[in-house]
């Protein structure tokens, strides 16, 4: 059995797809392509596929992680290219490797954001950020299945600050937007939680919905600040090790040979 992982986005209007809305679209693009998936075992076999950590409805994403098991073996490359073909034009497989390291939802740890705040003065943004960052907590609520939560929207977030558009401004109509780095957290702080936490503290109110897309997710590294890519140590466990002959002749080169 041979397991690939893709990452996906969802763009454009197709942002408002519900993941079972994707789940029913990329099982149908499975016929399409006659990929040869493998099953669970029961009365009622389904094909083995692993989502992990899809975003919210409504909100576009570059980002988008899932895994699939495959009864025969196939070319991640020509799997990837089969598939987009298969799905419509906004839900967009654009990577896939073969999957040789356990664990991949252990490394989707943090998530960037961008927020573009339509009719936000700039100025105003960079205000509500500062007194945010400086809160030593912000408590928000969300309505989950089960009621209404309180919980605390700062202590997830890593990251956040606020720019002004350089492009894609209608006329002199205010923008800001925003970046956000958070740790997927329990429970999980999403970037509606901020902008509520940014109500809270500085009276920030967009006057038109937020426009929200996830730009990348997986571990944060807490030297360079970044979030790197999950798929990275699949890609370092096919490269081919150097030959021990390689090494030994590397070793006994001359200093500054082969330089210019």
């Amino acid at each position: 059995m041979q397991r690939i992982r893709l990452r996906y986005t969802k763009r454009g209007r197709l942002r408002f797809t519900s993941h079972r809305d994707f789940q029913r679209a990329f099982e149908r693009a499975l016929r399409r392509a006659d990929v040869p998936m493998a099953y669970s075992a029961g009365f009622t076999p389904h094909p083995k596929v692993s989502y992990a950590n899809a975003a919210p409805t409504g909100t576009g994403s570059e980002a988008e992680f899932l895994e699939i098991a495959l009864a025969e073996a196939r070319d991640p490359d020509r799997l990837r290219e089969l598939l987009d073909e298969s799905l419509p034009a906004g839900l967009d497989i654009i990577d896939a490797v073969e999957a040789r390291t356990s664990g991949l939802a252990d490394r989707l740890t943090a998530s960037v954001w961008e927020l573009r705040l339509d009719g936000v003065e700039p100025e105003a943004a960079e205000r509500a950020v500062a007194a945010f960052l400086a809160a030593g907590s912000v408590e928000v609520e969300r309505r989950t299945k089960s009621g209404l939560r309180t919980f605390d929207a700062r202590s997830a977030v890593i990251a956040l600050e606020a720019g002004c558009p350089q492009a894609d401004r209608p006329g002199d109509a205010p923008c800001a937007i925003l970046r956000l780095v958070v740790r997927h957290a329990t429970p999980a702080v999403r970037p509606d939680d901020v902008l509520s936490g940014l109500r809270a503290v500085a009276d920030l109110a967009p006057p038109v919905p937020a426009a929200v897309t996830r730009l990348a997710q997986g571990l944060f590294d807490e030297e360079s600040g970044t979030v790197t890519d999950p798929l990275a140590p699949d890609r370092e466990a096919v490269r081919p090790a150097p030959s021990e002959a390689a090494v030994l002749a590397a070793a006994k080169a001359p200093e500054g040979a082969g330089s210019a």
